[in-house]
């Protein structure tokens, strides 16, 4: 007997970032599969599966941040437990997607006594059952040896770079790296605009988190336009230090650029009470109302997401869409 199987994708969210989610399923022309998540009384997480996913190819969205609703940890658990029921379910190929990779910025130990937590959430995608991992923009490229399996590490750096031609295009622009570990970043932008590039030196302080302090600048930026390139806007203290080292050295104007927009704490003050002109990020992370002032300008990651998603499915090349530029 011969079975010709017909391949089919099911796109299911769980609660956080859901509008980035929909968005992404509306360009790809398919809805959201019916999933309920609900909580018991003490906490613990429930999901259940509305339709049959047996033999589909299951794309679990799911972003991993805090928001009011729920924690960054409450988000990770929850996408844990959409793998695990998919993969009891009978899904023939899970694959995560999580925008923002959630625990990506301890991929290393910088000190002694601690955790690698990037990699220990790889392992507990791969127990869950995932065989994929689709991410936007990783804290840093080792992250994608840390999951045993496919993954498809994209770049918003197409969006950003459309919106520093559109309305920056006409000014002698410097792209400017806030540390020595983002110059190779911010030399690929920098090709990319055909714009010269810097780099503001910095040493965060020993012992202390979220503690930074800039130096000095490295290159050539009186008189010129700054973009300060980053993959994560998390307290905003890197950045506004930069943005302020920047403008001392004779920047006639800053902006900034990021992929994820974390925004903790007493970040978005920060950024208004900035010399930054305008911090460009995209939606991989779920902004507020109170987030959105108009220093803070959100573009949409759903397209990058969505056509990696549509090659995934249909055994394509992911690179080829960033025409290899997400392969760092």
């Amino acid at each position: 007997m011969e079975l010709v199987t017909k391949k089919r994708l099911h796109l299911v969210a769980g609660r956080n970032n859901r509008p980035l989610a929909e968005e992404v399923a509306q360009r790809l022309d398919v809805s959201l599969g019916p999933i309920s998540v609900s909580e018991f009384a003490n906490g613990e997480l429930h999901c259940k599966y509305g339709d049959s996913i047996r033999g589909s190819d299951v794309f679990i969205f799911q972003g991993h941040s805090s928001t009011p609703e729920l924690s960054i940890n409450d988000a990770l658990m929850e996408h844990l437990i959409m793998v695990d029921a998919a993969r009891r379910a009978s899904a023939k190929r899970i694959t995560v997607v999580a925008p923002l990779y959630g625990y990506s910025r301890q991929d290393r130990k910088a000190e002694g006594r601690e955790p690698i937590t990037a990699k220990l959430i790889a392992d507990l995608f791969k127990v869950a059952g995932a065989k994929r991992l689709v991410s936007v923009d990783l804290h840093s490229g080792q992250i994608q040896g840390f999951f045993d399996g496919p993954v498809d590490h994209l770049t918003a750096m197409p969006v950003l770079v459309q919106w520093m031609q559109d309305n920056l295009g006409d000014t002698d622009l410097v792209v400017a790296s806030p540390d020595a570990g983002r110059v190779k970043v911010s030399e690929r932008y920098a090709n990319q605009l055909h714009a010269n590039i810097a780099m503001v030196h910095k040493r965060r302080v020993r012992g202390l988190k979220n503690t930074v302090e800039a130096k000095d600048v490295v290159g050539d930026v009186a008189g010129k336009v700054c973009v300060l390139i980053d993959d994560m806007i998390d307290t905003g203290g890197t950045l506004v230090a930069a943005a302020e080292l920047l403008a001392e050295r004779g920047a006639s104007k800053v902006y900034a650029a990021a992929t994820h927009g974390v925004f903790s704490g007493p970040a978005i003050e920060r950024i208004e009470n900035s010399v930054l002109e305008k911090v460009v990020i995209t939606n991989t992370v779920y902004q507020p109302p109170q987030n959105r002032i108009a220093k803070i300008e959100v573009l949409s990651a759903a397209g990058i997401i969505a056509d990696a998603i549509d090659a995934v499915f249909e055994d394509t090349s992911v690179s080829e869409i960033f025409h290899g530029e997400n392969q760092h």
